[in-house]
C-alpha cells in the first residue's frame, strides 16, 4: 500500500476553535489555548502519522481585520503567518463558530479565493447550539459562500465528528513518503513549548486585566538526569502590567508558575524547576526588530 502525506492549513478567525481543535486532533496539547483571541502567534505543526497516512496539520493566528487597536507590528506578524500557511497546503480546514458570521469570517473567505487547494469548512461548537433545528439551514447557507470540498459540523472541545473531518482531509492527501518519523508529534522545540505554556497560564489568569503587549523568552532551558532547569522572562511594556502579574506579595506570578510547571512536567516526563521573572520592554509589539529578536520571524 503506497504512503499518502500532505499539508492541512487549519485557518480562520480569531478565537473559533483552530487551537483546540489541532489538540484534539493529535491527543495532546501542542497548541495553547484560552478564551481571549489571538492566544496563538506562530504557526504551530502538529504531525499525525496513522499507518499509512502523514497529516501535517499548520494551526494558525487567528486571520484579523487591522483597526486602530490592532495595527501594531505584531498584529502584522500574526496576519502574515496565517496567510503564508495558506502557500503550498494540499487541503485548508476552515473553521467557524456555529450559525455566527462575522466580517472576519468574510474577510477570510476572501482571502481563501486564491487558494487552488481544496478547502473543507469546519462548523465548530455545535454542541453549544440552543436549537439544533438551526443547524440544516445554516449550513445549506453558508455552503453556498463558496465551493467547499466538505461542510462538516465538529465540536473540537468534545470530538464531536471530528474523525469524519479528518476522513475527510484524508481524501485530499497526496502519495508521497513521510515526512517526518512516525512517532514526532510537532515541528517546535520543547524550549519553545515551554514559553508557550507560560503564556497560556498568564492568559488564562488575567483575562481582561493584561492586554495583548505580553511575551515569554525562555533565558535558560537545561536538562539534566533527573530535573529540568528553565528560567523564562515574561515580557510587558508597562510597569503596571509589571505590577498586575506579579501580584500582591506576589502571589500571582508564583499561582502562573505552578501552573506552568505542572504542564511541563507532564509534558517533559522529568520534575522541572522553573524561575519566572518580569521585565518591562517598552515597546516591543510594535517594534519589528525586536519581534524579530523574540523569535516571531516568518523566515
Amino acid at each position: 500500500m503506497s504512503q499518502t502525506c500532505g499539508f492541512v492549513a487549519i485557518v480562520g478567525r480569531p478565537n473559533v476553535g483552530k487551537s483546540t481543535l489541532m489538540n484534539r486532533i493529535l491527543g495532546q496539547k501542542i497548541s495553547i489555548t484560552s478564551r481571549r483571541p489571538q492566544t496563538t502567534r506562530h504557526q504551530v505543526m502538529g504531525i499525525k502519522t496513522v499507518e499509512e497516512t502523514q497529516f501535517i496539520y499548520v494551526d494558525t493566528p487567528g486571520m484579523h481585520i487591522m483597526s486602530k487597536d490592532r495595527n501594531k507590528a505584531i498584529n502584522r506578524f500574526m496576519n502574515q503567518a496565517a496567510t503564508q500557511a495558506l502557500r503550498d497546503v494540499d487541503c485548508v480546514v476552515f473553521i467557524i463558530d456555529r450559525t455566527r458570521w462575522t466580517d472576519e469570517d468574510q474577510a477570510v473567505l476572501k482571502r481563501l479565493e486564491h487558494v487552488k487547494a481544496p478547502v473543507i469548512l469546519a462548523v465548530n461548537k455545535v454542541d453549544r447550539l440552543n436549537d439544533k433545528s438551526d443547524l440544516l439551514p445554516w449550513l445549506a447557507e453558508v455552503g453556498a459562500r463558496r465551493e467547499f470540498a466538505a461542510v462538516v459540523p465538529i465540536s473540537a472541545k468534545h470530538g464531536t465528528q471530528v474523525d469524519t473531518l479528518e476522513q475527510e482531509v484524508a481524501k485530499y492527501l497526496p502519495e508521497s513518503v513521510h515526512f517526518f518519523p512516525e512517532d514526532q508529534i510537532t515541528d517546535k522545540s520543547l524550549r519553545f513549548m515551554a514559553a508557550e505554556l507560560v503564556r497560556e497560564k498568564v492568559m488564562r489568569q488575567l483575562g481582561d486585566e493584561l492586554p495583548y503587549q505580553m511575551t515569554v523568552e525562555i533565558e535558560e532551558f537545561r536538562e539534566t538526569e533527573r530535573v529540568t532547569h528553565i528560567s523564562a522572562l515574561i515580557l510587558v511594556e508597562r510597569q503596571g502590567q509589571k505590577v498586575i502579574l506579579i501580584g500582591e506579595n506576589g502571589e500571582r506570578i508564583k499561582s502562573i508558575g505552578r501552573e506552568a510547571r505542572l504542564d511541563m512536567e507532564r509534558a517533559l516526563g522529568t520534575k522541572v524547576m522553573l524561575n519566572l521573572w518580569v521585565k518591562v520592554k517598552r515597546g516591543w509589539s510594535d517594534d519589528e526588530r525586536a519581534l524579530k529578536s523574540l523569535g516571531y520571524d516568518l523566515d
